[in-house]
């Protein structure tokens, strides 16, 4: 145990110390007498689910919003940053899931945004550049200052985030879902940078859903559940049962549904599919009805684009299609729609929702031929069509609820049920919990399972390799566009195929 002051109780060290807090919204409660603390140089995980609390607690830390009671501490000084500005001249920056730098500036310019260096009263772009290759240097990223961020990987431009907050004296980082759009590689190379850093005595707050990451990652983990702390070790050697169990207050016995044997009739032929940017190549497979397939591969295998192709929104260049064995030509997402073919994307919010709209409006964008006749839409139509959708997967709200109030994994059952309400022959899910906690996991685990036991032919993709094993009655193997096997269920573990990824 980490030491405390004789006269007050409370940890004795020089990083951050929250004592007894909570945050009200009127008269809800969502967070309810926190306490915990940050030591120089660890990683101390958050874990919860959706809405447990840990990004109000983020968000009050860094300044975003302000507490409603409690105190916190920073090395041995009254903390209470009233904006994020606060927290950033104190040394603590929040580095959010989605990237917010600025595409069309340079690496420096982005670095030194709302700080720009001034000389003779004009921008010192020399020392920008100058200051932004010391810190690039440090995380040892090999990019030029000059370089714009919009040519960046989604890796390096997170880097190039941390480099910012190294830039502006930070020695206590929150990093919000850090690894979601990252592979395997990116991943490795992220926490290298993090284990670099802490050897230099900077804190990390690491906040993740994937809790394969944490043991790998923390030095301690602190659990919340609905707005309150349930637990805290001083190890993060934890096993991932154990931290589900404090999580969602229930044990999960089996996160996996077990499998249903697939149907003999072949639902989808896929025959020498290549598309004209060479992002995959050559591809053949089939997925018969009632079969999971899960797609594996790190970033740039070329998965995504691959499926996206089968779902007419980026057109092969060659191979051909048949669907319960009749050809089958794609151009289009219409022509997709239209046979069948429907596609869950990796980014929901981007690609797949309308976050302003309501539930029922956003089912209903995607199947207006459903609900209306002769260019008319009655609204008993559309909210009973809508009713009907939302209810076939678990989700609870209604139809008149704003999809952005809603939590990840119910916004993600929002685009399954826009879909399932069509009843398609095969559906295609990229990344389909990313972002979402355990609960939610293992609920859209059982849809997909339910749904196959129905006939459906189902397509995964995955950057999590438990995932995709767990759900999958065969596994294909994608390596610098190209396929390097596809494994049955028996056949596919960790060790096989990591080593077809990384032919």
């Amino acid at each position: 145990m980490h030491r405390t002051s004789p006269a007050t109780g409370k940890p004795a060290h020089n990083g951050l110390i929250v004592q007894g807090l909570g945050k009200d919204y009127g008269k809800t409660r969502v967070l309810d007498d926190i306490s915990f603390d940050v030591r120089p140089g660890e990683v101390l995980a958050l874990l919860g689910e959706n809405g447990a609390g840990k990004s109000t607690i983020a968000n009050i830390i860094a300044g975003v919003i302000a507490k409603t009671q409690g105190e916190m501490t920073l090395n041995g000084r009254s903390y209470a940053p009233a904006h994020p500005k606060d927290a950033i001249a104190r040394g603590i920056r929040l580095i959010h899931q989605e990237i917010r730098l600025l595409p069309e500036l340079s690496v420096a310019e982005n670095i030194f945004v709302g700080f720009l260096k001034m000389k003779n009263a004009r921008i010192d772009t020399r020392e920008m550049e100058r200051q932004t290759q010391i810190q690039l240097s440090r995380l040892g990223l090999d990019i030029s200052p000059k370089t714009r961020v919009k040519r960046l990987s989604v890796a390096a431009q997170q880097q190039v985030e941390i480099a910012k907050s190294l830039t502006l004296n930070a020695d206590l980082l929150i990093l919000d879902e850090p690894t979601t759009a990252l592979g395997i590689k990116e991943v490795d190379r992220l926490f290298a940078c993090v284990e670099a850093l802490k050897a230099e005595g900077v804190s990390f707050i690491y906040i993740s859903h994937r809790l394969d990451e944490i043991a790998r990652i923390a030095d301690r983990v602190v659990v919340f559940r609905d707005g309150t702390l349930v637990a805290v070790h001083e190890t993060a050697q934890i096993p991932i049962k154990t931290l589900v169990t404090e999580m969602v207050g229930r044990t999960i016995d089996r996160l996996f549904p077990a499998r249903a044997n697939p149907q003999a009739d072949t639902m989808l032929e896929v025959e020498h599919l290549s598309c004209a940017s060479g992002a995959f190549r050559d591809i053949s497979f089939s997925l018969r009805a009632g079969e999971v397939l899960g797609i594996a591969g790190i970033v740039g295998a070329g998965r995504s684009e691959l499926v996206r192709a089968l779902y007419g929104a980026e057109p092969a260049h060659t191979g051909t299609l048949a669907l319960e064995g009749r050809p089958l030509a794609i151009r289009s997402v219409r022509d997709a729609l239209q046979a069948g073919v429907v596609l869950v994307p990796e980014d929901r919010k981007q690609q797949a929702l309308v976050v302003d709209q309501t539930i029922g409006e956003n089912v209903a964008l995607g199947n207006s031929d459903k609900i209306s006749r002769y260019g008319f839409c009655l609204p008993r139509w559309r909210d009973g069509f809508c009713h009907a959708a939302i209810s076939a997967v678990g989700l609870k709200g209604s139809p008149a609820q704003t999809v952005g109030s809603l939590s990840g994994g119910n916004q993600q059952k929002v685009v399954i049920a826009k879909w399932i309400a069509r009843n398609p022959r095969v559906l295609i899910l990229d990344e389909p919990t990313r972002g979402i906690d355990m609960g939610a996991r293992a609920a859209i685990y059982a849809m997909i399972h339910r749904l196959a036991r129905k006939g459906m032919a189902v397509i995964v993709v995955s950057s999590d390799l438990d995932e995709v094993i767990g759900l999958s009655h065969r596994v294909m193997v994608l390596a610098h566009g190209a396929c390097q096997g596809i494994l049955p269920a028996g056949c596919a573990n960790r060790i096989s195929v990591m080593a077809l990824m990384t032919r």
